[in-house]
């Protein structure tokens, strides 16, 4: 369980913050942009989705994850414990005076339409969210269906290889909405392209902080004879990590597929051996970045940034050497085959269902 960690930030003295207070003096010379951070309770040690964000803004500043020698002058990060923090650590942060103000998760929606009217010059971005339509929101979107279509491919394949007798898949999602469904229907389309006749099952934590609930959920499965997990469900998914780890460690043919970014090492139970097959990589850190550079530019507007496949915004992971050179041939042949529009994947339930390569009863909803 990752530490969580508070939400109210020590106010630095007036002596040393700039106009605005949210930073020390040193930054209004510096000419970079500043930027908070701010996140749900899971924070940007959930190894997942807030940790690529958290990249991106040291990417953007020259620090690394080891080194963060700008934190506090230049970028900060505040989590939030519980939702009801989300409208006043947004409006905190806007009378702070930052150039830049980054909420990740649809789950931030609501509190971000709620502020941004009342500071029409402050600028936001938004990462998973279309629709808040304010005039200084700046919003980032992913085809991770594309991503998830991969990585299914890749554990369908994986099972044939492993020569496994009718093999059964599952998911795992966080808080049931559109963004997720994109996880779980492209990546069961994509086992369904190898393995037309796979069973699946999913279940739902309705939480992203707690890991107890999917490695339970993990161990029911694979002691039924499920092959291959999937999480999309933030530190929840870490769960079903720490489960594939413990049987495979024992010597037992299961497997987790990471998200966001790549978790081999999350999965690594023994020198050189990881219980994570392959991780569906969600470049969050390319919006955070993105957005910097145009605030920076001057050229940040309102607008609906799309990453997909064709501009690198979503991928797999081919680390773990256990997955086979023959699978990551195949994987790649139908990544190109994704990018030049010859596989089309589809985003929504509802259309995938219509179109028969999902099947009816799953837990994931559109809206």
């Amino acid at each position: 369980m990752k530490r969580i960690i508070a939400c109210a930030l020590i106010v630095l003295l007036a002596s040393t913050a700039f106009a605005g207070g949210g930073m020390e003096a040193s930054a209004s010379k510096d000419g970079r942009p500043t930027i908070r951070l701010i996140t749900d309770a899971t924070g940007v040690d959930d190894r997942s989705f807030n940790m690529a964000a958290w990249r991106g803004i040291l990417s953007f500043y020259g620090d690394t994850w080891e080194k963060q020698s700008l934190r506090g002058k230049l970028y900060d990060v505040v989590t939030c414990q519980t939702q009801d923090r989300y409208v006043p650590n947004l409006k905190q942060a806007s009378d702070e005076g930052y150039d830049l103000i980054c909420v990740t998760g649809f789950t931030f929606a609501d509190a971000l339409s709620e502020v941004a009217p009342l500071y029409p010059e402050q600028k936001y971005m938004i990462v998973d969210v279309d629709w808040v339509a304010q005039p200084n929101v700046m919003q980032f979107t992913f085809s991770e269906h594309e991503g998830s279509y991969l990585v299914g491919v890749a554990a369908a394949l994986k099972a044939k290889a492993d020569k496994i007798a009718n093999p059964k898949f599952g998911f795992i999602g966080g808080i049931p909405g559109p963004t997720i469904t994109k996880f779980e229907i492209g990546y069961i389309q994509g086992i369904k392209s190898i393995l037309p006749q796979a069973e699946i099952v999913d279940y739902y934590a309705n939480d992203w902080g707690k890991p107890e609930l999917a490695k339970a959920q993990a161990k029911n499965w694979y002691d039924s004879g499920v092959y291959c997990i999937y999480s999309a469900a933030g530190g929840t998914g870490n769960g079903t990590i720490a489960q594939a780890k413990e049987y495979r460690s024992q010597g037992r043919n299961v497997w987790a597929i990471g998200v966001d970014s790549d978790q081999y090492e999350e999965g690594v139970y023994t020198a050189g051996k990881s219980a994570v097959l392959t991780s569906m990589l969600k470049r969050v850190e390319a919006a955070t970045n993105m957005a910097l550079k145009a605030v920076e530019s001057g050229s940040f507007k309102s607008s609906v940034v799309v990453l997909d496949m064709k501009a690198d915004g979503v991928g797999y992971s081919d680390k773990n050497a256990e997955l086979g050179a023959a699978v990551v041939t195949e994987v790649n042949a139908v990544k190109k085959n994704i990018i030049d529009g010859k596989i089309k994947v589809f985003a929504t339930y509802r259309e995938a269902l219509a179109a028969g390569v999902v099947p009816a009863g799953l837990g994931a909803k559109d809206n």
